[in-house]
């Protein structure tokens, strides 16, 4: 039954994409289509990579830790163990670490993002996910030393608030590059295209006149006086 009703509710997603498409109404579609696409992703796909997910990121962040000696990782399980001169603490990479809301959140803008053509989108696509899981591992690996180095107090500052700020200013940049500026540099306003400034600058400009023809109109202009 619950196979029967996410089928259905896909179907009814698609039509309603295709109406509003043929209706031309950009937005909307593009808002339809990244909700349903999230949606999608965090109840039908979630399940399934979350857990994979948590493990990856367990695993890169545990490269530096085997390295430095700081921290040690259990991937398979996903947890991390921490020892510091103040204790030692295990820290557990579920959903909100794992990065699958980020990674399912990106995908779903990026799904009917027109500035790019499906293959264009495919690519930033996976290099964005790439991305994320390795932002999302160098926030966990500085949340490990932090805890390392001043001790098991400061896991919630560590976690709420610097883990935090790194991944999600990180996040910014992405967005930045993958979103605003291509919008930016495809958008037009009336024959002026910030794509094309410069091209547009060298257009506008006029017809450069060789400097015997100059000279020759100088000396005519002369003649007139």
């Amino acid at each position: 039954m619950k196979i029967f009703l996410a089928v259905l509710a896909i179907a009814l997603w698609i039509g309603l994409l295709e109406i509003l498409r043929r209706a031309g109404l950009k937005f909307w579609r593009y808002l339809a289509g990244s909700c349903g696409a999230f949606l999608i992703l965090m109840i039908i796909v979630r399940p399934f990579i979350t857990v994979p997910l948590a493990r990856l990121v367990t695993a890169i962040a545990g490269v530096f830790g085997k390295l430095s000696g700081y921290f040690q990782a259990y991937f398979r399980y996903g947890v991390i163990f921490i020892d510091s001169a103040k204790g030692a603490i295990t820290v557990n990479i579920d959903l909100e670490c794992s990065g699958v809301i980020e990674i399912s959140a990106f995908l779903s803008l990026l799904f009917l993002f027109s500035v790019y053509n499906i293959p264009e989108r495919i690519y930033i696509g996976v290099i964005g996910t790439l991305y994320t899981i390795l932002t999302n591992a160098l926030r966990i690996t500085v949340i490990c030393l932090v805890i390392h180095f001043f001790g098991t107090d400061y896991y919630y500052f560590a976690h709420t608030l610097i883990g935090r700020i790194i991944f999600y200013v990180l996040q910014v940049v992405l967005y930045f590059y993958v979103f605003t500026r291509p919008q930016i540099k495809r958008t037009k306003t009336g024959g002026f295209s910030y794509n094309a400034a410069g091209a547009s600058k060298t257009e506008n400009a006029g017809p450069a006149i060789a400097p015997e023809k100059a000279e020759l109109i100088v000396k005519e202009d002369e003649e007139h006086e």
